[in-house]
């Protein structure tokens, strides 16, 4: 049992007064409520959080101090292999050949991202969310011109013009 005491509840609603992000307000009421003597079921009706969640809070609360409740607690993640410049210059490529009207594929892209920082990816989330990242959306040829006429309007064209001839 993490014992959180009247010292601790009043320096969590003062920091709480200040704080802008939800989810750490969120994190600094449900320790500052189990300091005030509620069971961690009843904070967890409160808060939303479960009550195994709760005491978990509380524990990181007592070994890290408020910094521990302000963090979201992400390990990190998402190390980026290239600054935005070589970004940029890997993109250039690419968008010169799409540009030219050949087809670019996240799957070709991949590859020489790949290359390029040498480390393989298991899937292409990872490129698509780098893709995105630096501006690029999904843009696939059309099968037909847009303004396309309705079959109707060929056939009616085409016998228009054969009665013409004759």
């Amino acid at each position: 049992m993490y014992k959180v005491n009247e010292e601790h509840v009043r320096e969590i609603r003062a920091r709480m007064r200040s704080v802008k992000n939800v989810n750490a307000f969120k994190r600094m009421q449900a320790v500052a409520l189990r300091g005030e003597g509620k069971e961690n079921e009843e904070i967890g009706k409160i808060t939303g959080y479960s009550p195994d969640h709760v005491g978990r809070l509380c524990k990181i609360y007592l070994a890290k101090g408020l910094s521990g409740l302000l963090s979201d607690g992400r390990k990190g993640g998402n190390s980026r292999k290239m600054t935005d410049t070589e970004a940029e210059e890997f993109l250039q490529k690419f968008e010169e050949k799409a540009k030219s009207g050949q087809i670019t594929t996240v799957k070709a892209i991949g590859k020489a991202y790949d290359e390029a920082v040498g480390k393989e990816h298991k899937s292409l989330s990872s490129i698509y969310y780098f893709l995105r990242s630096h501006g690029w959306r999904k843009i696939m040829p059309q099968r037909q011109h847009p303004g396309k006429a309705s079959e109707e309007a060929i056939e009616a064209s085409k016998k228009l013009t054969t009665s013409l001839r004759k």
